[in-house]
């Protein structure tokens, strides 16, 4: 089976491309390959996946993790979604920079961003199932969001007024996040 990646205008987060086979039964795919994802340079080793489903106009994020750093390997299966990635590491030649990329449960996609990346989506159907693989076990106390609308980012999300949960709607700006000492870690 094939598996392709193509770099976004940030050259570390790639969207996959599966090979599938489709016939009148439905449709089959390998969503993780290790030798694949070695050849294509993203990790094979994954260590929590997560599955969220939310509704129509929900954005999810900005959400990273510093401690341990975490990478993850996004893809919608349920639904469409517009996923998004901004580099948040110091000295990056891209920091403050985001790239986004719409998925649908019928394209068979999937979205890599490394650790040093803050993520988050925005829900563009009834309702979509949005399953991320992470490189790292969830750690509460080692993980924190940037604020959706920052408006230094100026990510150009596809809702004007979206459903946030109280954490998301409090996050703190790249500025705030740029300034704890915690943010060396991520270079």
């Amino acid at each position: 089976m094939r598996l392709t990646s193509r770099a976004l205008s940030i050259p570390e987060v790639v969207v996959l491309e599966h090979e599938v086979f489709t016939d009148d039964r439905g449709f089959f795919m390998e969503v993780f390959k290790r030798d694949h994802f070695r050849e294509l340079g993203i990790p094979n080793l994954f260590s929590q996946i997560n599955l969220s489903r939310s509704a129509r106009n929900v954005v999810r994020g900005l959400h990273f993790q510093w401690n341990p750093p975490m990478g993850k390997l996004m893809r919608v299966v349920e639904g469409s979604a517009f996923l998004v990635a901004v580099d948040i590491r110091k000295g990056s030649p891209t920091l403050g920079k985001w790239v986004g990329e719409t998925l649908s449960a019928d394209e068979h996609r999937q979205v890599w961003a490394p650790a040093g990346f803050a993520r988050g989506f925005c829900v563009l159907s009834s309702f979509a199932q949005i399953e991320y693989l992470c490189t790292a076990e969830y750690n509460a106390s080692g993980e924190s969001g940037i604020r959706w609308n920052d408006p230094t980012l100026r990510v150009e999300w596809p809702v004007l007024s979206p459903i946030l949960s109280d954490k998301d709607a409090r996050a703190q700006s790249l500025a705030e996040w740029l300034a704890r000492p915690e943010s060396d870690s991520l270079v």
